[in-house]
């Protein structure tokens, strides 16, 4: 028998319980005959104000990680999605594939997609892309774990700007106009494209609109991460609103 909503594609998403972006960009991403089936990971917001902070972020992240995956499996998806994205990037390339192994494991051998291989993916779509601009919502301990991945991967760091946030949720709270200032400052004549990541940063329309008035990719993790979940399960719908990645690749 088929599910008669997610007919063509059932997704679990699991993303912190403070994370207000990634469930409706996902949503307004979803093509037809596809459903999307949230799992929350428990996160307090507490206050993130150094890097040690964001430190015990990761290790409250860790404790519930796994409990969520088992509870939100029980809808019998086809893919896990990880809708966060620091955990992904935190060991680079090698760790993101013990992650994935991992994470494949309690989701019943399942495959899984996750952030950072997401975006490595979307990047390659566009040909011969050597340097990026990289906006995170992280504090300096984490941007230097996105650097690694993304260096692992062969690409150069142009430039960064990190965000700071005040806390998980607060994340959320950026505002467009923040963001627009921050892609204009990694931006550059020697940029190849943009990436955004952190999944609480709500960029996917943004990214899209970007694309036009800096005449190169602008990759929001959203955005990837949901692509790569469908374009690796075998739909192939080219949406509009979202830039070029959805709607040409």
């Amino acid at each position: 028998m088929t599910d008669s909503l997610g007919h063509r594609l059932k997704l679990a998403v699991i993303a912190p319980s403070t994370n207000t972006s990634v469930q409706p960009e996902m949503d307004d991403m979803r093509p037809p005959g596809v459903t999307n089936h949230f799992g929350r990971i428990y996160l307090p917001d507490d206050p993130i104000r150094n890097d040690a902070d964001f430190e015990q972020l990761m290790v409250d992240i860790r404790a519930s990680m796994e409990r969520c995956i088992e509870e939100v499996i029980t809808c019998d998806p086809a893919r896990l999605v990880m809708g966060m994205s620091s955990e992904t990037f935190w060991d680079g390339a090698d760790g993101a594939r013990k992650l994935e192994a991992r994470m494949r494991e309690v989701a019943g051998g399942r495959p899984v997609t996750m952030g950072s291989d997401a975006v490595n993916n979307a990047l390659r779509c566009y040909g011969d892309i050597k340097r990026i601009g990289v906006v995170t919502p992280y504090m300096p301990v984490a941007d230097k774990r996105v650097v690694g991945y993304f260096e692992d991967c062969g690409f150069e760091i142009a430039a960064l700007e990190g965000l700071k946030c005040a806390s998980p949720m607060q994340i959320a709270y950026t505002s467009e106009a923040t963001l627009r200032d921050a892609m204009i400052k990694v931006d550059g004549p020697d940029v190849d494209a943009i990436v955004q990541v952190g999944t609480n940063l709500a960029a996917a329309r943004l990214a899209g609109i970007a694309e036009f008035w800096l005449g190169k990719p602008v990759i929001a993790i959203n955005t990837a991460i949901y692509w790569d979940a469908l374009r690796t399960s075998g739909i192939n719908d080219k949406i509009q609103g979202f830039g070029t990645l959805l709607s040409e690749h």
